[in-house]
């Protein structure tokens, strides 16, 4: 099992100093104690995740104090972009870190970020397949037509080259479909359990295998990476009490992981007819069950059994979300123990 360290919370909301510590002393962590990569999240207009804009720029800063991780966007909500931006940003990631760069896709989530669009909201996931296509005819040099304002065709070639002849990809999957078109494509996969159990990953996963088979590509097979909240420590009930009230902080913050929360408990209501208490109710009912079936939280010991499991479910790497815990002391504090949980698992 490989593992990794992403960055997917960070109020941006607040103007303070040191803002972007705990994504910098985190990532030279991961860099000098065996760690696969480093993700950071684009994110817009919202609390949740308002430090990560730009995955390219955070990859660019992290290029800089790393030498071994690869750098990875987790995720880069294609439609957003054009794709010669794309490649030319990334390029330059890929020179900065020497050849580490690589790029989870997703086709994005909320109407509003889609000012950004020059395609509406609702054609997004084909935007993104397409895009996915033409980023990587960039990038390994070849020449391609695009259309400006006023209809006239540019062909264009971007610059600088990059290092890798192919940038790593990954796609966001939930659906089946997606699991099934990244194998077809060629590319990773990156998914979590937000809103599933892993019993109901297996059969997804199996399909992307026969897909990625089927297809007939020269690698012999892609990576599944789970993303998974992680914070471990020496004594199992201290790290839960710890973590309980920022975790359900977390949770408020995103009103998507509440809903699925929700819907686990049996509740088929809109949030926004929730008031406080109710959302308190469910948090209190919920979070633990969370942390059991779906987080690394505990000491690693106890967490060890549920990476095997992931591991006999077809997963490749787990992919730790390290800050919904706002501190960054703390969070630092307990990297310590994610390395003796690799050393557990090795």
């Amino acid at each position: 099992m490989k593992f990794s360290l992403f960055f997917f919370d960070g109020d941006g909301a607040s103007a303070t100093e040191g803002s972007y510590n705990l994504l910098i002393e985190g990532a030279k962590f991961a860099d000098t104690n065996g760690l696969t990569a480093v993700w950071t999240p684009e994110r817009h207009f919202h609390a949740f995740g308002g430090l990560y804009p730009n995955p390219a720029m955070t990859c660019a800063a992290l290029a800089m104090v790393t030498e071994k991780i690869q750098l990875r966007a987790g995720s880069a909500v294609l439609p957003l972009h054009h794709p010669v931006r794309l490649a030319e940003d990334w390029a330059m990631v890929d020179h900065l870190s020497k050849g580490r760069a690589a790029m989870a896709a997703a086709s994005g989530w909320t109407m509003d970020e889609f000012i950004l669009s020059r395609d509406p909201h609702g054609s997004r996931r084909t935007v993104m397949w397409n895009n996915i296509n033409l980023l990587q005819r960039l990038w390994r040099g070849e020449s391609v037509l695009f259309e400006d304002v006023n209809g006239r065709e540019v062909e264009v070639q971007t610059l600088p080259r990059p290092l890798q002849p192919e940038l790593p990809m990954w796609i966001t999957c939930q659906s089946t479909e997606s699991y099934i078109e990244a194998g077809r494509i060629g590319a990773n996969v990156l998914t979590s359990l937000l809103g599933g159990t892993l019993e109901e990953l297996v059969p997804r996963i199996q399909k992307y295998r026969e897909a990625w088979k089927a297809a007939g590509h020269e690698k012999e097979a892609g990576t599944v990476s789970m993303m998974v909240h992680t914070f471990l420590g020496e004594d199992e009930e201290k790290v839960k009490d710890d973590i309980r009230e920022p975790f359900a902080a977390y949770l408020k913050t995103h009103y998507g992981l509440l809903e699925n929360l929700a819907k686990g408990m049996g509740l088929e209501v809109s949030l926004e007819d929730f008031s406080e208490d109710d959302l308190d109710a469910i948090l209190t009912f919920g979070v633990e069950g969370f942390i059991k079936q779906r987080s690394l939280i505990g000491t690693p010991e106890g967490c060890a059994p549920l990476i095997e499991e992931f591991q006999q479910a077809g997963v490749d790497e787990m992919c730790c979300l390290v800050d919904f815990v706002q501190d960054d002391q703390a969070v630092l504090g307990a990297l310590p123990y994610l390395r003796k949980l690799m050393d557990i698992c090795e």
